[in-house]
């Protein structure tokens, strides 16, 4: 696709001997949210990890910056995930340390920007997830959604081009996981973030989505746009978006 910043060809993946993603192909336009939906142990997660180069494939090829990252060695693979920020479903901050500290702590190990201005750009950062003069705090005096927030803001903290979150809104109450809708919704318009994001919570996917992917049991059975989505007739699909459960559950709850 003209203007992807990367591409996943035909990628297939195993656990073992359990076939997880088989023949997922799809391509991220730059500067646009793209989500990757489905239901529980659909491959969401996994493909997310392959993305960032964290897993290696089976088979299958994923193009970024004209390279294939699923062939790359130790140190090539280094250079490439400086390029990318990920924000974790966890937040993955480090208790130890405040908040300003995990932002920064790219910069430190990363940057080559002057130590001096480190601190500068942490608080910038913060500001930018709305956690203005929160850089003193330590993690645990933070809420689920301030944690999310300063995640996102470490994962931001080199300026990458693409930034991966995982399930943004999990364990969040709809009025902190809107106002995470709002963050990223502005990262994006002010920053020109491209965002590939794991998520099942359908009030955020109608709010932020540029694309949709659609996994099921390991395979894409839809890419589009919202609008795409209005006049599918993929059942999968339609199902997820009309909340109705598989036949066999309302079978067995008769």
């Amino acid at each position: 696709m003209a203007g992807a910043i990367i591409e996943v060809e035909n990628l297939v993946t195993h656990y073992g001997e359990k076939k997880i993603l088989d023949g997922v192909s799809f391509a991220v336009p730059a500067g646009e949210i793209s989500l990757v939906i489905g239901g529980s142990g659909c491959g969401k997660t996994t493909l997310l990890k392959h993305m960032c180069g964290l897993l290696k494939p089976t088979a299958g090829r994923i193009i970024h910056d004209g390279r294939d990252i699923a062939v790359l060695d130790e140190d090539e693979m280094a250079r490439m995930q400086r390029d990318i920020g990920i924000a974790f479903q966890s937040s993955g901050l480090l208790n130890s340390m405040t908040v300003g500290d995990n932002v920064a702590l790219p910069l430190r190990e990363y940057g080559t920007c002057d130590k001096r201005l480190i601190n500068a750009i942490v608080r910038m950062k913060l500001s930018l997830v709305g956690l203005a003069g929160a850089e003193d705090l330590m993690p645990d005096e933070l809420s689920g959604g301030m944690r999310k927030r300063a995640g996102l803001a470490r994962a931001i903290a080199l300026d990458p081009p693409l930034v991966y979150f995982d399930e943004p809104s999990a364990g969040l109450d709809p009025i902190m996981a809107s106002g995470l809708d709002e963050v990223i919704l502005k990262l994006k318009r002010v920053l020109g973030i491209t965002f590939v994001i794991v998520t099942h919570e359908l009030q955020s996917i109608r709010k932020i989505a540029d694309r949709i992917l659609m996994l099921d049991e390991g395979r894409a059975v839809f890419s589009g746009t919202l609008e795409d989505v209005e006049r599918t007739d993929v059942e999968r699909v339609r199902q997820f978006f009309e909340r109705r459960p598989d036949a066999y559950i309302t079978q067995r709850n008769v």
